[in-house]
């Protein structure tokens, strides 16, 4: 029986996205197609929850959806000793990540968060629109709005995001009840991020067939002759962004 309310409750996610993100996703598949259209490129960054790696190098996907991630690499050996009184606020980190990264103004950065709350998060959505990059969130606003943003400027990436697609998923994220357990079962999220995240790449393809454009769309390396087919793909993204 629990499995048959976990069709029901993933059933029911999925006709909510259907019905109150079509606008969002047909307008996250025309930002992007206008930003490749114009030799822009698309980046993915993702908190954990399927989006830069259920997109990326999969048969029948998308060679320009692009993974980006950064790390605060530090080296210091000294003595373990209390911070108390240091100001240790990562903020302004994405900064330098920027501009050390391959991303260019009239670029789309998809941001993938949940609560859509953390530093990291706030950090990259604000440092990308003084960039001038399209920020594109994927996160839960019912969830969010319960939560106080983790960076100093108050907002959450909802708020800051030129477009937003709500995953949908409930305050806490995990959609079923049980009896006996206090905690919900089966997160939301992961679900509804993989499901919006093709929605929309159907998108941006048909966007970018009616502008002519024909974009590398990957096929299986299970097959040995696909291997050379995807390797000329690859190619042709370095020369041409598609």
């Amino acid at each position: 029986m629990l499995k048959e309310k976990f069709y029901e409750a993933s059933g029911n996610l999925f006709e909510k996205i259907r019905e109150s993100q079509k606008e969002n996703i047909e307008a996250v598949g025309q930002i992007m197609a206008d930003s490749v259209a114009n030799g822009g490129c698309i980046h993915l960054f993702d908190t954990g929850h399927i989006i830069d790696s259920e997109l990326l190098n999969r048969a029948g996907g998308l060679v320009l959806m692009r993974r980006f991630r950064y790390y605060n690499g530090v080296e210091s050996s000294a003595k373990k000793r209390p911070m108390t009184g240091k100001n240790t606020s990562m903020e302004g980190l994405a900064n330098y990540a920027l501009r050390s990264a391959n991303i260019m103004p009239g670029d789309v950065m998809v941001i993938g968060s949940v609560s859509g709350k953390t530093l990291n998060v706030i950090d990259l959505a604000i440092e990308c629109k003084n960039l001038g990059v399209k920020v594109i969130g994927i996160t839960s606003i019912e969830y969010s709005k319960t939560l106080e943003s983790g960076h100093s400027c108050g907002k959450r990436l909802f708020e800051l995001a030129d477009v937003t697609i709500d995953n949908c998923a409930p305050f806490g994220d995990a959609m079923i009840n049980l009896d006996g357990i206090e905690a919900p079962f089966i997160p939301a999220s992961g679900l509804a991020a993989a499901y919006i995240c093709w929605a929309v790449c159907a998108e941006l393809v048909e966007k970018l067939l009616e502008k002519k454009i024909t974009p590398s769309i990957l096929k299986s390396v299970n097959y040995p002759p696909n291997v050379e087919y995807n390797n000329k793909l690859y190619k042709r993204y370095d020369e041409e962004g598609i």
